[in-house]
């Protein structure tokens, strides 16, 4: 039993599809195929079934994969504890955020932290918070930028910085003469919403007291982009709520529509999410370090009260 053919099992049962699994393991399907069928001669047990399309695990093989997981990333430990060691913080290091946050707080680090670590090959991957977890628990994500909390057993969460929501409102809405603005004032019938499936949507809602009852939209709205939701606000079509970081870029005119909450302000909980076995951690804590500090003059500390980003 080598770790190899463990590798190329996880791969398998990802998959469902040998020449698949062969493919992202930069190997052949025979030798893959091979290797995989060596290890079931050799524990004297079938790990999938070849005869279902897609290929399935079978019942003793769900407890081999499971293994199998545990012991890849124990060996990857030892990787890690050499680096730790040297103090070496490079490699390969594969980086997911959630749409909300890539366009604004990309931008603020990547060229500080390329510069600090020039060792470090980072790949970055926008990815809804749903993917996000579940590549962080199959491995295929080293740590995450995301709203929290979400307070899942697996995964372990270091706040970022606590970003405020932001009223948009435009000429004319009822909203518009308030100096600063409250939860209570808001109504979600007349509040733009980003798609199902943003999370800073589910704060929004959450946020909301007066919840939106059927029959009184007028228009149906999926979009993923807050210049869209803006744009709409302009025309008259309700108002809309934005992150913090969102607000620092748009023009005059349109910052004349913001409206600020009073304090505490409702604000996003913005964190560094990670597997627990902690892999590849010196250079998650140096992602951390460098967001930390670019972040600082951008959000300035306010009373907030924080708003959960599931819809609980």
């Amino acid at each position: 039993m080598t770790i190899t053919q463990l590798q190329y099992v996880l791969a398998v049962a990802e998959y469902k599809n040998f020449t698949l699994a062969a493919e992202k393991c930069f190997v052949t399907q025979p030798t893959l195929s091979m290797q995989v069928q060596k290890l079931e001669d050799e524990l004297d047990i079938q790990i999938f079934d070849r005869s279902k399309k897609p290929i399935s695990v079978t019942e003793v093989g769900k407890k081999i994969v499971a293994q199998a997981k545990n012991i890849v990333n124990e060996a990857d430990r030892i990787k890690d504890v050499v680096d730790q060691e040297k103090g070496f913080i490079g490699g390969d290091f594969t980086l997911g955020i959630i749409p909300t946050i890539m366009p604004t707080l990309l931008p603020m680090f990547l060229k500080t932290f390329i510069n600090k670590y020039p060792k470090v090959n980072l790949i970055i991957k926008e990815q809804s918070t749903e993917n996000l977890i579940r590549n962080i628990q199959d491995g295929h994500l080293d740590a995450a930028i995301a709203a929290t909390p979400l307070e899942i057993e697996f995964i372990k969460e270091r706040p970022l910085y606590y970003e405020p929501f932001v009223g948009y409102v435009p000429k004319d809405h009822r909203l518009r003469a308030l100096k600063e603005i409250t939860p209570d004032d808001l109504n979600v019938s007349d509040i733009l919403l980003l798609q199902d499936g943003h999370c800073f949507r589910e704060g929004v809602l959450n946020l909301c007291k007066t919840p939106k009852k059927s029959g009184e939209e007028h228009f149906q709205l999926q979009s993923g982009s807050f210049e869209t939701l803006i744009n709409l606000s302009n025309e008259g079509l309700g108002m809309t709520l934005l992150p913090f970081l969102n607000t620092l870029e748009l023009d005059t005119t349109k910052k004349e529509n913001l409206k600020f909450f009073k304090e505490p302000s409702p604000a996003r909980e913005v964190s560094l999410i990670y597997h627990k076995s902690e892999l590849k951690i010196q250079i998650t804590e140096a992602l951390r370090d460098v967001i930390s500090g670019v972040i600082r003059g951008a959000i300035k500390f306010q009373d907030v009260k924080i708003i959960s980003p599931l819809n609980k």
